[in-house]
């Protein structure tokens, strides 16, 4: 089994909102903002959760030549430490070694952790390591969440686009073709209709509460025209757009073309719920093409683009993780040199690094132009459903949103009392707007994106 099949998206922000649900009340980080330095300043440590493992599969392989690489030419050299995801987000032994000044030098980290490490004074700024034509190289807003007063705090390894995954043999049967794909929402709830059978649900949505619903739910949100907090003037979470995103989830389960409950570890596990026969379209992420052509190599599916409300703006969620830096460890320039040279070198050698990692060791869409021109050219594309997700769906996509664990909570409990417990959606986008209106008032750190 690949580090792949055991460490998912889904499974990872899963995991990781028990800890950031609970540990922004307590003085997380508070330790690291002495101003005194820890660690080794001639060894820096990586903490990740994908090597070396103790499978030695083609992802840990990756960090190992990583590190190796950068170690041959440079006296500051790199030490890997792996831990499992369990311990890295669904545990406390990151935020542990922050409280007591003990940091990693180099870590791994989501737009959803970002403002909490950030607002710590976790974060070292590698704006000055990185040459202007570097970070032009990144696709489109991609750092966009990772930045603060333009500044750039971490560099991200990939993009993670959501998109709608469909059973051919499903359609067929429902005797549906392509040209029957849904592109609007009403549209989308009429399809899953026709597909709904006694033993299959038409459509999946996440039901199960966490930083990946949200993740999944937000593109709804946002092209109804709501948001979590306010944007540009707007309205923020008590919004006509907001009622209408989480009525829409509600409305899926309520007809019953969607289940209360998904197969295997959640609304993101394709191979357990769209190619096991659960249901016939089902929202995922790009992630979702490694794992069926890994566990179910044979099922035939197509991937099209979130449909749009009426009147609305096509968007996507895109997601990935992200190389950082920690300014209060032993080495913060050094550490801040790697992750440049790492992710953000554009020679012949750092540009095959991430097309390695983003299209041979994992399915993911580069975060740099140059590394998606050279995966274009080694046809990493050329499947039909990366094909979709680079020209169709990612397109118009929109970084993953760097909330606080107060604003995610507030958003999830509506998520979760209109979807499953049958509340009125303008009801409960009212009580979320009032948790997060009474949190902004006192809130001081980097802005909400």
């Amino acid at each position: 089994m690949s580090a792949f099949e055991r460490v998912t998206r889904r499974s990872l922000l899963r995991g990781g909102a028990v800890v950031l649900g609970s540990a922004m009340a307590a003085p997380l980080l508070s330790a690291c903002g002495s101003g005194g330095r820890s660690g080794n300043a001639k060894e820096l440590t990586f903490w990740n959760f994908y090597g070396p493992n103790p499978q030695g599969d083609a992802q840990s392989k990756w960090f190992t030549d990583l590190a190796a690489a950068w170690n041959a030419n440079n006296e500051v050299k790199v030490k890997l430490h792996y831990l499992p995801v369990s311990e890295y987000l669904a545990g406390t032994a990151l935020q542990t070694a922050f409280s007591a000044g003990q940091g990693p030098d180099i870590f791994l980290l989501s737009p959803g952790d970002f403002l909490r490490y950030h607002n710590g004074g976790v974060l070292a700024d590698l704006t000055p390591h990185l040459k202007p034509d570097q970070i032009a190289d990144f696709d489109g807003g991609v750092l966009d969440t990772r930045k603060v007063d333009g500044k750039v705090y971490g560099l991200p390894m990939e993009q993670e686009p959501l998109a709608m995954y469909y059973s051919i043999d499903a359609f067929e049967k429902a005797k549906l073709a392509e040209g029957d794909l849904p592109q609007t929402w009403d549209q989308l709830l009429d399809v899953a209709a026709k597909l709904t059978t006694k033993d299959q649900f038409g459509i999946l949505f996440e039901t199960i509460p966490g930083y990946y619903q949200n993740f999944t739910w937000y593109p709804f949100m946002w092209m109804a025209g709501g948001s979590a907090v306010p944007e540009n003037g707007g309205a923020g979470f008590d919004a006509p757009g907001v009622h209408q995103a989480l009525k829409l989830w509600q409305d899926a389960v309520n007809s019953k073309v969607a289940p209360r409950k998904p197969q295997g570890d959640g609304a993101g596990n394709a191979p357990a719920n769209l190619a096991g026969g659960y249901v016939a379209m089902q929202q995922s992420g790009i992630w979702s093409v490694s794992q069926l052509e890994q566990e179910k190599k044979d099922f035939k599916y197509g991937v099209f683009r979130l449909p749009v409300p009426e009147g609305g703006t096509y968007t996507t969620d895109i997601g990935g993780w992200a190389f950082v830096a920690n300014a209060k460890g032993a080495n913060p320039e050094a550490a801040a040199k790697f992750i440049a040279w790492a992710l953000g070198a554009t020679d012949a050698a750092g540009v095959e690094r991430g097309r390695q990692w983003n299209t041979v060791v994992k399915t993911n869409l580069p975060a740099r132009k140059s590394v998606q021109e050279a995966a274009k050219a080694a046809g990493a594309f050329d499947k039909p459903a990366l094909k979709v997700f680079l020209e169709q769906v990612v397109p118009g996509g929109r970084g993953e949103p760097r909330y606080t664990p107060e604003v995610y909570k507030a958003v999830s409990d509506a998520i979760q009392a209109t979807q499953l417990g049958g509340a009125d959606p303008a009801k409960a986008a009212a009580d979320a707007a009032a948790k997060i209106d009474a949190f902004l008032k006192g809130y001081k750190g980097a802005a909400m994106l």
